[in-house]
């Protein structure tokens, strides 16, 4: 054999590993390039996942935030919109004096708010609340733009408290519509619209749901202690608050279904506000807009409820049959009044007005005063002593008696 020696390194090899070497180098290279494009991809969606730090000062980046306007209609804003501009605010002025100089001033001593109900003849027509008004030595109705226009009373009824204003239609263009306060039901969302705590919040919107209907609220009207008046009102959670009185309650097709009057304010009582059922206002202020007053028949009688009567003096001393649950109780007669010249007596229990069934002072007050007329004849049923009676009368003006 030649010179050939099989530990000796050769030439070829040393080729073959120096290749082998440069192989591995760039396939390492190449690696770590992908592995650097790999991070490089991944840091901004691993950021963008890291829980935030509240103390941590956010970095603005290139992306800018975008806001977006959306024009929200619901069945309560479409109502507002179609009746707030009718609601006014309504600032009572009075008489002051100076307790050192004497001398006589003018401030206001009062807002409420006030519906725009009528316009014609180049006047409008503004239905309050008797109290809002009560003492006014002036009155001055602001307009839903904020201009202030002097009103004039044109009558009052501390009874239901209401009062009617007239003022310049020039810059009215809004009236409301009325709607039927008979066909809400129980539940049915309702929108009080008005100024309470005066004019810095005019025209404030609250909602609610009817929570009740029919409700007869006793009103000492003279401060003397003595309830005067049983009040017919509709009550709803809708917040209504002082200076929200004579505003509007509003159904969600927009229309007036009450008058905001008053509410319980009592330390455990939440969510009671009160308002005169539109149905109940209408006469009223048709009368007071015509006649300055409301000139109601009367037949001179003070009343209660059967179911205010305790059930042991419905038996013993009303001696009402079992089957007998309601009906007004004539708790007083006014003497020479219709109903002592017809010879109804104290205890009787009215059951029945003109054929139609009577339940409540309410269902007697809404028969009396809008289907009857002074001087009409009223067919009366009563129970006495257990016993039914007929009796004729004749009604009076109230002022008569």
């Amino acid at each position: 054999m030649d010179d050939y020696n099989p530990y000796e390194p050769q030439e070829e090899p040393k080729k073959e590993k120096k290749k082998s070497l440069a192989g591995y180098f760039f396939s390492a290279l190449a690696g770590v390039m992908v592995g650097a494009l790999l991070v490089w991809f991944l840091i901004p969606s691993v950021l963008t996942n890291l829980p935030t730090n509240n103390g941590t000062k956010a970095t603005k980046t290139s992306m800018e935030m975008q806001q977006l306007s959306v024009d929200v209609n619901t069945g309560v804003t479409e109502a507002v919109e179609k009746a707030s501009g009718a609601v006014v605010g309504v600032s009572n002025i009075q008489s002051v004096t100076d307790f050192w100089s004497h001398s006589k001033s003018t401030q206001e001593a009062g807002t409420g708010s006030g519906v725009i109900y009528k316009k014609e003849g180049g006047k409008a027509y503004v239905i309050t609340n008797n109290h809002v008004v009560e003492g006014a030595k002036s009155l001055e109705v602001t307009l839903v733009d904020g201009t202030k226009v002097e009103a004039k009373l044109v009558g009052t009824d501390i009874w239901t408290d209401l009062a009617v204003l007239e003022i310049d239609a020039k810059g009215v263009d809004s009236v409301i519509t009325f709607g039927d306060s008979d066909a809400l039901k129980q539940g049915e969302t309702v929108i009080a619209i008005g100024n309470p705590l005066g004019l810095d919040f005019y025209g404030s919107v609250t909602t609610g749901v009817v929570s009740g209907k029919d409700r007869a609220i006793p009103v000492d009207i003279n401060g003397d202690g003595v309830v005067d008046w049983q009040a017919e009102v509709l009550q709803t959670d809708a917040a209504i608050n002082p200076g929200n009185s004579g505003g509007a309650l509003i159904n969600l097709a927009g229309q007036l279904v009450g008058i905001n009057s008053m509410k319980i304010s009592e330390a455990a009582v939440e969510g009671i506000g009160l308002a005169i059922p539109v149905n109940s206002a209408i006469p009223i202020i048709e009368d007071l807009e015509h006649n300055g007053k409301v000139n109601r028949p009367s037949m001179g009688i003070t009343l209660v409820d059967v179911t205010n009567v305790p059930a042991i003096h419905q038996k013993d001393t009303l001696k009402l049959p079992a089957e007998v649950t309601t009906g007004v109780v004539v708790n007083e007669v006014v003497p020479n009044s219709p109903a002592a010249k017809a010879g109804m007596k104290t205890y009787d229990v009215i059951v029945e007005m003109d054929g139609e069934k009577i339940e409540n002072t309410i269902e007697l007050r809404k028969h009396l005063y809008n289907e009857k007329e002074i001087g009409d004849e009223l067919k009366v049923k009563v129970y006495r002593e257990g016993k039914i009676v007929d009796l004729m009368l004749k009604l009076v003006a109230t002022d008569s008696l």
